[in-house]
């Protein structure tokens, strides 16, 4: 039984019932403002070109519109970066509102204004653009090619390296493994929106964005006004994974909105979300190890081209994450990590669960794997011999890995999942049947914050003890569908010994609510968790205070004074929160109330384990996942139901990632797949049963010693599937997806499929 009321509980969603019953209402649902206009965007119909000019004609013939945008419409001209929040942060800004510059196919090049959403349709799609076609770039260049990308390198670089190479020894194994990943598309239910309108002098903004201030800080730069002019409401959102972590419609729709002096509502079909809005980033690795017989690492190197599209956005980023989560894993004395950012004419990279962490995870465990095969040891021996302890350094001086459990989940995983008796019947069974089965698993890291690295990591939050008792929690906190609220309501209810219908925790309004990074690095539970648990714990100091003002007792005692289910008492005395609160403002002068501001002091690591089996069909190639477990060092789980239910949604994500999900380009740079009938996702029928082991151990740092989730649910999937895959039918295939064409090809290549 937990000493705690809250922490530790399986609660229900707080937005829920809502949810199923229809009733939440997102952006998209709710009533319009007097005067609305509805929005669409003109994109570029090549992947890299010049644009001439529009033919406008036919669409000033639609009777429903009102104006058309071109790139001469924006007012400063001034390129700014979607992912920039910070005056000094160094990214490349290369992005326009509208550019006349076009450097994908999908790039915006202007918009249009209708009385009616069908108008703006209409419209949109009557303006022609008329556009000089260039060749694209559509793969990393090669050596000695300059970029033909405007203003642009070829490529940014950047390197981290520890330890010395360990003497020759003789006896050693090497091993040279390339794998590459392919763009994917984020897949949530809401496509973009926003909403911009002006409330006096005041331009708002509502977006179902992961960074409001973000969004502010590009709404200054592009638009020219001052950020206190500027106000960003978080709207409800129906799912991001990332893919509304960068700004992209918001710059767009309150230009519309400062030209027109009207309220203006932009959205995105389904394709536009994917061939306009951000991917995850193709990449491509190649991996260097030595290794002892024995399976000792003694060196390794990664080498990676990370694909960031059009733009920079937030590439290099995330290519330099990557290499920031190869040195956390394993231990191995000789490290180096090499990544190349590169520009091409396809959809820019952004954000996308994980930030990098799924791209270099399969790279790294797929080459392990590879290396196991090489020295005829057993994947998950391999592994053991190598992986961090508790409190391991991170050898870059990162900060410290903290309470380490991966060995944990990989030895509680090998047990539960039978480890060793699954092999021995798959070796045992192997015959010449069609339908070939294998297992596989896979290691993984991920962080809980942006704590020593380049970025701030830095939260205010204020808290209110309110007349009649209840709690009011104001953060830029943004609920992605996951459970952000219901989590953080928690914590605070809690600390404060409340009922949870008692504490009311509000999402970002930059007008109201202290600066926040915002709902990005697996920062949410971390370090906005923790902050929500020092600004319920000072209000509760604060109310200790107010109770022995009011009865007359020395301050020294403060530590006496208990809190339960809304009362304070001492000595016999009593008194409700409510009252106090309004005794304390009368007698006392004081509002209690809370400001915080809050700063993480370490960046510990979260890791997993998963384990996966598979069936492969040697005839098609098709391949079902027929089992699944799941173990995760989680440091304490808030709530267990939701953290399970990210799980099982990051296990289907890296289903996709491993055997179907890509985004594909003909020669000319166009989508082959735009649409949900041509871009497959796991559905229901795909997912197995998907078993979930906790590993909770606590955590410094965290609220109740909790840690992140949310992104590493989905890091090591792919890669404990292409590694049963690999098993199950004794091919060394790199290139994922692992699709039906590719395990044919694989097959037949080695004279397996004939």
């Amino acid at each position: 039984m937990s000493r705690w009321n809250w922490i530790g509980v399986s609660v229900p969603r707080l937005d829920g019932l809502q949810k199923v019953t229809g009733e939440f209402l997102f952006l998209e649902d709710r009533g319009r403002p007097k005067g609305l206009l509805y929005g669409r965007l003109i994109t570029s119909p090549v992947a890299n070109g010049i644009v001439h000019g529009f033919r406008t004609e036919k669409a000033k013939g639609i009777g429903d519109l009102v104006r058309i945008f071109t790139p001469m419409d924006d007012p400063m001209r001034t390129p700014y970066n979607s992912s920039v929040y910070l005056d000094d942060q160094q990214d490349l800004r290369d992005e326009r509102i509208f550019t006349d510059r076009p450097l994908f196919l999908g790039d915006p090049v202007g918009a249009v204004l209708a009385e009616t959403p069908e108008g703006a349709l209409r419209a949109a799609q009557a303006v022609e653009v008329l556009v000089q076609e260039l060749p694209p770039v559509l793969t990393p260049l090669k050596e000695g090619v300059p970029s033909p990308l405007p203003k642009k390198p070829r490529f940014i670089e950047g390197r981290i390296a520890c330890g010395e190479d360990p003497p020759p020894m003789e006896g050693t194994v090497e091993i040279a493994v390339t794998v590459r990943t392919p763009k994917v598309h984020h897949g949530a239910m809401e496509n973009h929106i926003c909403l911009s309108y002006m409330d006096g002098p005041v331009l708002t903004v509502e977006s179902p964005c992961q960074m409001p201030f973000t969004v502010r800080h590009a709404l200054s730069k592009a638009l020219g006004l001052p950020m206190s002019r500027i106000r960003v409401i978080k709207a409800p959102m129906g799912g991001s994974f990332g893919g509304k972590q960068e700004v992209f419609l918001e710059t767009r729709c309150a230009l519309m909105t400062l030209l027109t002096g009207r309220p203006v509502l932009l959205k995105t079909s389904r394709r536009e979300s994917i061939i306009s809005t951000r991917s995850r980033a193709a990449v491509e690795g190649t991996v260097r190890m030595r290794a002892l017989p024995d399976g000792t690492l003694l060196s390794r190197s990664v080498e990676v081209l990370c694909d960031s599209g059009a733009y920079a956005t937030g590439g290099h980023r995330i290519t330099m994450a990557m290499g920031k989560k190869t040195f956390r894993l394993y231990r191995i004395p000789r490290q180096e990590f090499v990544g190349r950012t590169y520009f091409t004419n396809t959809v820019p990279s952004g954000a996308c669960r994980g930030y990098g962490s799924p791209q270099i995870h399969a790279i790294t465990e797929i080459a392990l794997d590879l290396l196991a095969r090489k020295l005829h040891m057993d994947p998950a021996e391999l592994r053991l011999k190598n992986l961090v302890h508790p409190f391991d350094l991170d050898p870059t001086g990162a900060p410290p890995l903290g309470n380490a459990r991966v060995r944990d989940c990989l030895e509680e995983g090998l047990r539960a999942f039978r480890w060793e008796e699954r092999k021995r019947h798959i070796l045992g069974s192997r015959g010449d049947g069609r339908f070939k089965t294998g297992i596989g698993l896979a290691c993984c890291t991920h962080g809980n914050g942006y704590y020593g690295s380049p970025f701030a990591d830095v939260m205010g939050m204020t808290i209110s003890l309110c007349e009649d008792g209840s709690v009011l929690v104001n953060g830029a906190f943004e609920e992605l569908g996951n459970g952000t609220m219901t989590a953080m309501t928690q914590i605070v209810a809690d600390a404060m010994d409340l009922p949870l219908e008692r504490v009311f925790v509000a999402e970002a309004d930059t007008h109201l609510t202290p600066f926040d990074v915002g709902c990005v690095a697996s920062r949410v539970t971390h370090v906005c968790g923790a902050c929500a648990l020092e600004a319920a714990l000072k209000l509760r100091s604060r109310i200790a205070r107010a109770f022995l003002a009011l009865n007359g007792i020395g301050q020294d005692r403060a530590d006496q004074v208990v809190f339960q289910d809304g009362v304070v008492s001492m000595d016999g005395l009593s008194m409700s929160y409510g009252s106090l609160a309004s005794r304390s403002t009368k007698e006392l002068g004081d509002i209690l109330w809370e400001n915080v501001i809050f700063k993480p002091q370490g960046n510990p690591a979260s890791y997993a384990v998963h384990f996966a089996q598979v069936e492969v069909d040697t005839l098609t190639g098709l391949v079902r996942v027929t089992d699944y477990l799941a173990c995760h060092d989680v440091g304490r789980a808030i709530n267990p139901m939701m953290v399970k239910g990210q799980i099982y949604g990051g296990v289907q994500m890296g289903i996709g990632l491993a055997l179907m999900e890509e985004i594909r380009y003909d020669k000319r740079g166009v989508p082959l797949n735009g649409s949900f009938s041509r871009y497959h996702m796991p559905n229901g029928p795909e997912m197995p049963d998907i078993k979930v082991m906790l590993v909770e151990r606590g955590e410094e740092g965290g609220p109740f010693g909790a840690k992140s989730v949310g992104e590493i649910a989905t890091v090591p999937v792919a890669p404990a599937i292409c590694n049963a895959v690999n098993m199950a039918v004794g091919t060394k295939m790199t290139e994922l997806p692992f699709t039906p064409e590719r395990i044919v090809g694989a097959l037949r290549s080695r004279g397996d499929g004939d």
